[in-house]
């Protein structure tokens, strides 16, 4: 472990400045501190702001960047003005990525920074990323992987560094909850956002998605939370109706990655 953050910081050095694709996760929050430790002011942190991304992510990803001590740059992502991200196939994550990444990149540039990174680690590898082609034709640096981070190891260190997210469940996009073929909107979104919020004000912890199906609300916590479902049952299905879901179902498989991909 002290040979892969003593690479780490040895190899964001040696890029001279970097700018960080900065989320509300653990992944490029670590990546954040590392690039400070390396490098201090010669590292900027940058997050999109899109409607894709959660308030609750926007809020760590600042708080996170002010803790630090880094300069934080926000900027508008628009994501869903590209008909091919709104389009929400398979590819989407593509778009969405590479659209993302190119805005990054170009303020990059515009601002003398000479290399752009983000937190991927060599865990990622066991989902179905097409995101991960956008940044390797971007040529948009991922560390972490470089130096053979596994996201255990990078809670591990991020824990020791004392970042307040060392423990925070991963959390995809807003629109890794929507199943494939069904337009993203804002109002889409927004709903399971508010959702997902809602679910947390009643003490679910842990992995929690809500998965939108169209007319139906797939539910997905772990094991553990199920006891806290059945007890808030009735209420969950009022609030979710609220919101303009049909239908509200818990998956009886409970939480997984990439579930969105099994159909």
């Amino acid at each position: 472990m002290e040979g892969k953050i003593e690479r780490l910081l040895a190899l964001l050095q040696s890029s001279g400045s970097v700018v960080v694709a900065l989320s509300g996760g653990v992944d490029s929050m670590t990546l954040a501190k590392a690039a400070y430790l390396a490098l201090g002011e010669k590292a900027v942190a940058v997050t999109a702001e899109s409607e894709l991304v959660s308030a609750e992510e926007r809020e760590d990803a600042r708080l996170g960047a002010h803790s630090i001590g880094l300069r934080h740059v926000w900027l508008e992502a628009d994501d869903l003005s590209r008909p091919e991200v709104r389009k929400n196939d398979r590819e989407r994550c593509y778009y969405c990525k590479r659209y993302r990444m190119e805005k990054i990149i170009d303020w990059a540039r515009g601002a003398g920074f000479a290399v752009v990174a983000d937190g991927s680690n060599v865990s990622d590898g066991s989902d179905y990323r097409p995101g991960a082609r956008a940044l390797r034709e971007l040529g948009v640096r991922s560390p972490l992987a470089e130096c053979g981070f596994t996201k255990e190891e990078i809670r591990s260190l991020a824990q020791k560094w004392g970042l307040q997210v060392w423990d925070k469940p991963s959390a995809a996009c807003l629109a890794s909850r929507v199943s494939y073929g069904i337009e993203l909107t804002p109002e889409r979104l927004r709903r399971i956002d508010e959702a997902e919020q809602y679910l947390r004000g009643l003490g679910f912890r842990g992995q929690l998605r809500v998965r939108d199906h169209g007319i139906l609300a797939r539910i997905e916590v772990a094991g553990d939370m199920w006891t806290l479902a059945a007890a808030h049952r009735e209420d969950i299905a009022c609030r979710l109706k609220d919101l303009g879901f049909a239908y509200v179902t818990l998956d009886m498989a409970g939480y997984r990655m990439g579930s969105q991909n099994e159909g």
